[in-house]
């Protein structure tokens, strides 16, 4: 059976089957990362274009990894590089691109909506790969796949995830995989970097840190995005790393199986101690190497492949 959705855009539009489906496949293709020669020949001729206008280094990163281990042909167009610094929008870019034959666009840009627009008006696959405050679905399978391989099972798992909630993406779509996984999320921020309607998204709200940190499975930490604060949220990095940073003591407060995840890039001494993010616990890097198998699994499936990879 092959794979009835033509692009990825949003975790929300996802059944829970769909993200079994992604994480089960994911295992295979990881296995091609770990061999002497990480290739296969699976999209020969096809091409994957990368639209990033925003910086990134992860997802562009492996995106292009990935696409390269499937055979792909990949080009990169980023806002600086492109006509966009001549006024030229990013839809008469994706038209342009189109022309091109391309048989995937991988997206990243700073406001919502994007993604979706072209996936409406392009006829080729779109990923989205962070769009505005909207969503970072690549993001939470990945993560959502990191967090099976350890405990086996997202069903009943308990999430904290920890800072600048207003102005993540990746939580997101979090909040929208893990919950229809079966997993509880709890949402820990100042009341300033909490979104409007969180009340409506169904997972617990803390202000406090502390309290949530015994209970856990998983504490997953955010940057505070400054590049988008329009005002002053909180006094400063020093009290927030006080009251919401994960540092030495913190780790020592959570289970003895809890682990430490980070989407990246981290503000290293703000939201995370360098004791903590390089502790056993930490899956930080786990996270960077599963990013590459999901995005392999996502442009086999977006691709025409096969739900059945054996």
């Amino acid at each position: 059976m092959t794979w009835p959705y033509k692009d990825l855009i949003a975790i929300y539009d996802l059944k829970r089957e769909d993200i079994s489906t992604i994480l089960e496949m994911a295992s295979s293709f990881k296995e091609i990362s770990k061999r002497d020669i990480k290739k296969v020949p699976t999209l020969r001729g096809k091409t994957v274009v990368l639209l990033f206008y925003e910086p990134s280094t992860r997802t562009r990163l492996s995106f292009e990894l990935a696409a390269k281990r499937l055979s792909a042909d990949t080009t990169a167009l980023s806002a600086s590089g492109s006509s966009f610094t001549k006024g030229e929008t990013i839809m008469d870019a994706a038209h342009n691109v189109m022309a091109m034959a391309p048989d995937c666009i991988v997206v990243r840009y700073p406001y919502a909506g994007i993604p979706s627009k072209m996936a409406q008006l392009l006829p080729c696959s779109v990923i989205n790969a962070g769009d505005g405050y909207h969503e970072h679905p690549t993001q939470a399978l990945l993560d959502m796949f990191t967090m099976k391989e350890r405990f086996g099972s997202l069903e009943g798992l308990k999430v904290a995830i920890v800072g600048d909630i207003m102005h993540s993406r990746v939580a997101r779509s979090n909040v929208y995989g893990l919950r229809k996984m079966g997993a509880q999320v709890v949402l820990v921020a100042p009341r300033t970097l909490l979104p409007p309607g969180v009340d409506t998204w169904g997972v617990d709200v803390s202000a406090e840190l502390d309290p949530v940190m015994p209970d856990c499975d998983v504490i997953m930490m955010l940057r505070v995005q400054k590049e988008r604060l329009s005002r002053q949220f909180f006094s400063g990095d020093r009290e927030y790393s006080i009251f919401y940073g994960l540092n030495r003591a913190r780790v020592e407060m959570m289970k003895p199986d809890a682990i430490i995840m980070h989407p990246g890039p981290m503000n290293r001494g703000v939201e995370i101690t360098c004791d903590a993010a390089e502790s056993a616990r930490s899956m930080i890097l786990d996270q960077v190497e599963n990013g590459v198998a999901i995005r392999m699994t996502l442009l086999y499936l977006s691709l025409g492949g096969s739900v059945n990879v054996d």
